[in-house]
């Protein structure tokens, strides 16, 4: 530990304080005629620096102290134990666990730490116990999180062992780690005769009575000259569409374009399935299934405006990039007033109406009496006391054509939907908009997404909010400039996804109808694979709508053949969850009922069990990717037959000590040692005057 005086005044203080203790000291010796000459400087000495210590601390001078502490560095080892791990064969994966244990041992003996961890983060505690089940395979994640979870641990190495087979995510090449990447290699590169569907494009939604388009991608290898046929079918197994293929070369790729139609209202599955080719490898890959929410029409939504704006343009953009929508725009100044509103809809944006002239008063006030959900958009032309009276969420007490210029500042408290981190950095650096000047009032209930900054001073008043308490829904914005924020945030990150998002979530929150049962189970997910735990969450409520517990609650499954099984579960504070799991795939409906406050309660819903397995669509490990990963990350690569070799490299590239100093501040006048010197100064200068024959 190294330590040294920092002085918070000038330098030229310590001379005062020299000259302190000096004339002190000899203001009390000098001219004393009860001492020797000897004994006088003695004393003199003590006091002297007595004097000076004691105005030395008193400008308050800082000890500075240097503390070195010793990283022993840390390595971790990234299992793979994914499915298509097994296609290397038991007496391969054995001698890597076997090489692995070897490896562990060989870092220990030598006094670091080798830690084993699987792909969903899993730590390994018995290599032989390891199962090698994972659905997908995501390096780069998994290297991501090693990034960010031993950040300051002096983590110097990894070691990825895996087949190199990845599908999901980004390929972990593509990054740079602050550490080094070491890789092992397992697997065989031979490509083999194959065909499968390698992926189904295909829209999420679809409308009632309407065909849809599928693409079903085809990829075949060492096929060339052979034919097959590709099926889609219901999830009844009936056939719906079906084509012949012709595989015209040895590395060959097809996407097959199907329609198909949109008859029954919910979620639909669908199967894709190849017919097996003589001598191919696996038939696993042939078959996949994928779903698509059919609905009974979109939201129409009306949007009035005043005059022509760059934020309708804006609007109308972000709108008609959402499958759920459909915009109708009119025109105060271009449309008949007896045509605005006559077609049915089911949210309203009034953009700067009511006006500051009154011309679409009447209007306004009409379409506000359907109680649809409204989105009012506040700009120069507002009539603002009209506005005030027309809803629910923000009142402006503004003058007249005055305007403030503000940026937006996201309220973290807001829970009815979230922004990532990114997009909560982006939306508060967006330019400024013109918002009317004035004080701001938020209405009972009323909750505030976005308030206004100006400068770097958050002024508290809102700048987007919503109330959804009331019978009808309303949202505020009241701001000029959403057109410039899409741009601004196109030139920065070259999409407009988090404008578009925030406002599309905001329309969401508007249209979505308020659910008052007192009993609610849902899945919690939509779509569960084959191998997962089939999760339900049950909530029950009481008149005040507050959650109560200790509620049985019975669970009916009815699968697509009309087979229904029945569960019975109690919610209580501790769980609320309740799982059962060995589905089969499909789509599958339930009912729940609960007695409640002695009312019987129920809830309905779907959820989908999908036969989707990434891991067998690939059995080629890609050696290529891990030798790259390495190259790249200061590592080497290996077989899995020679993984002991990298404690090689392990001394060579990594395992050093990081040496760590810590700088600590503190003051001189709060350590124990001072006011033990002090005193012991003060009573080394009595004693002596003491014993000179002083008093």
């Amino acid at each position: 530990m190294k330590s040294e005086i920092v002085s918070q005044t000038p330098f030229w203080y310590v001379f005062i304080c020299l000259g302190l203790g000096v004339g002190y000291a000899l203001f009390t010796y000098f001219r004393s005629p009860i001492f020797k000459r000897n004994p006088k400087i003695i004393l003199s000495i003590l006091r002297g620096v007595l004097a000076f210590l004691i105005s030395y601390l008193l400008v308050n001078p800082l000890i500075k102290t240097f503390n070195n502490s010793i990283i022993k560095p840390k390595v971790v080892l990234v299992l793979d134990n994914s499915k298509s791990m097994t296609f290397a064969g038991k007496s391969a994966l054995d001698e890597l666990l076997d090489g692995i244990s070897a490896l562990k041992n060989d870092i220990f003996d030598k006094g670091f730490d080798l830690e084993i961890k699987l792909l969903n983060e899993e730590k390994v505690e018995n290599l032989k116990e390891t199962k090698f089940n994972l659905n997908k395979t995501n390096l780069s994640s998994a290297l991501s999180d090693l990034k960010n979870n031993y950040e300051g641990q002096n983590l110097s190495d990894v070691i990825v062992v895996s087949d190199g087979i990845i599908n999901e995510g980004v390929s972990p090449s593509f990054q740079k780690y602050p550490f080094n990447v070491h890789t092992v290699g397992i697997g065989d590169t031979t490509i083999k005769k194959d065909i499968y569907i390698s992926g189904i494009a295909a829209n999420k939604l679809a409308y009632l009575g309407n065909d849809f388009t599928v693409n079903v991608d085809v990829s075949s290898y060492l096929l060339s000259g052979k034919s097959s046929t590709i099926t889609v079918k219901n999830s009844s197994g009936a056939v719906l569409a079906q084509k012949n293929i012709n595989i015209n070369k040895n590395d060959d790729f097809q996407s097959i374009s199907f329609e198909l139609p949109a008859d029954k209202v919910g979620k639909q599955r669908f199967i894709a399935e190849v017919k097996p080719v003589e001598g191919e490898y696996s038939t696993k890959n042939n078959i996949k299934d994928f779903v698509v929410d059919v609905v009974n029409g979109k939201e129409k939504i009306l949007l009035l405006a005043y005059a022509p704006h760059p934020d309708i343009k804006a609007l109308k953009s972000i709108i008609e990039k959402n499958d759920l929508f459909e915009l109708q725009i009119q025109i105060l100044q271009s449309t008949e007033p007896a045509l605005i509103g006559k077609d049915p809809f089911d949210i309203l944006i009034l953009h700067q109406v009511p006006d500051a002239y009154g011309s679409s008063t009447g209007i306004v006030s009409t379409l506000l009496a359907k109680k649809k959900p409204a989105f009012f958009i506040v700009g120069s032309k507002t009539n603002i006391p009209t506005f005030n009276g027309m809803q629910n969420v923000i009142g402006i007490n503004s003058q007249l054509n005055k305007f403030d210029k503000t940026t937006a500042k996201l309220n973290s408290a807001f829970q009815r939907f979230t922004l990532s981190d990114n997009s909560i950095d982006l939306i508060e650096k967006l330019p400024p908009v013109s918002v009317p000047f004035g004080e701001y009032k938020l209405f009972p209930g009323a909750e505030v997404l976005m308030s206004q900054n100006i400068g770097n001073i958050n002024t508290g008043r809102p700048l987007l909010a919503l109330n959804l308490s009331g019978d009808v829904k309303r949202a505020v914005f009241v701001g000029e400039g959403l057109w410039e924020w899409r741009l601004e945030e196109f030139a920065m990150n070259d999409n407009q996804n988090v404008i578009d998002d925030l406002l599309v979530k905001t329309l969401q929150l508007l249209s979505i109808k308020e659910d008052k049962s007192k009993l609610r189970v849902y899945p919690v997910l939509e779509i569960f694979n084959i191998d997962q735990k089939i999760g339900f969450e049950a909530e029950a409520y009481n008149n005040l709508f507050e959650r109560i517990y200790d509620q049985n609650v019975s669970l009916k499954i009815k699968d697509e053949k009309g087979l229904e099984k029945v569960y019975d579960f109690k919610i209580s504070k501790e769980s609320s969850r309740f799982e059962l799991s060995n589905l089969p795939a499909g789509i599958y409906s339930y009912s729940a009922s609960s007695a409640i406050l002695g009312k019987t309660e129920n809830t309905t819903g779907q959820f989908i069990v999908s036969q989707i397995d990434n891991e067998t669509e690939n059995a080629v490990a890609d050696f290529g990717l891990l030798k790259t990963l390495s190259n790249e990350n200061n590592g080497d690569y290996v077989s899995y037959k020679n993984i002991i070799e990298l404690r090689k490299s392990l001394e060579t590239k990594g395992l050093i000590n990081k040496v760590v100093s810590i700088e600590e501040l503190k003051d001189f006048i709060n350590f124990r040692w001072i006011l033990f010197l002090i005193v012991l100064i003060a009573s080394i200068e009595w004693a002596l005057r003491k014993y000179f024959g002083g008093y």
